[in-house]
């Protein structure tokens, strides 16, 4: 079972897009692997509206999402061609078909005992790296909003160095502002105090600053 911080493993999928190579096809990019319990399931179908409803504020962050349970192709294919019909939205992105369950178990996606995969999120960087894991269990739909809040937070974090809220960017005591990372030597202390001074930041102790967050 993979962990935050490893890289994701090398593999070959079969999917509705037919054969990828992950994380190969997705080099120079982020990428959110996600997978849901079964094809033609209430929850998962809400899920799958969701995701692609959002899809484009996905490829905005420069990130790509694949899906993944262990149907058959032609069930997926044929779950998404209902989508389309019933609910008006045509599924862009890919689907695996891990039907023997492979890189499913690979990842930890099967809870012990099942037979189908839990709601699992792996949010993977341009350099394969996996960055995050959520899970949810079979019976609780995911919040995507939250998703691309983790997205956005984790490439903020990556470029400007600090770390981000509860709830960012409607945090109950920091607002919009973004969490300084505590000082860790006396002097550094000081220039803390320093930039509170000059109003540079704010602070609730020399551990606890932020700021509001500039070009982004």
């Amino acid at each position: 079972m993979v962990v935050i911080g490893e890289k994701f493993p090398k593999v070959e999928v079969n999917t509705t897009h037919g054969k990828m190579k992950l994380p190969d096809d997705f080099k120079g990019k982020w990428f959110i692997l996600f997978s849901h319990p079964a094809d033609f399931t209430p929850v998962c179908t809400t899920e799958f509206y969701a995701f692609q409803k959002r899809y484009e504020k996905f490829k905005e962050l420069g990130a790509e999402l694949i899906g993944l349970s262990v149907d058959q192709v032609f069930s997926h294919l044929k779950w998404i061609e209902w989508i389309k019909e019933k609910l008006g939205v045509e599924i862009e992105f890919p689907i695996i078909a891990d039907d023997r369950g492979d890189l499913a178990e690979k990842l930890g996606m099967i809870p012990s005992g099942a037979t189908i995969t839990a709601r699992a999120v792996f949010i993977v960087d341009p350099e394969a790296t996996i960055r995050a894991i959520i899970y949810y269990p079979a019976e609780v739909g995911r919040d995507v909003d939250e998703i691309l809040r983790a997205l956005k937070a984790l490439q903020i974090s990556d470029k400007h160095g600090v770390a981000l809220p509860h709830k960012w960017p409607n945090n109950e005591l920091v607002g919009s502002n973004v969490i300084i990372p505590p000082a860790s030597t006396k002097d550094a202390i000081k220039e803390r105090e320093t930039a509170k001074e000059r109003g540079e930041i704010e602070c609730y102790d020399w551990w606890f600053c932020h700021k509001k967050l500039e070009g982004d």
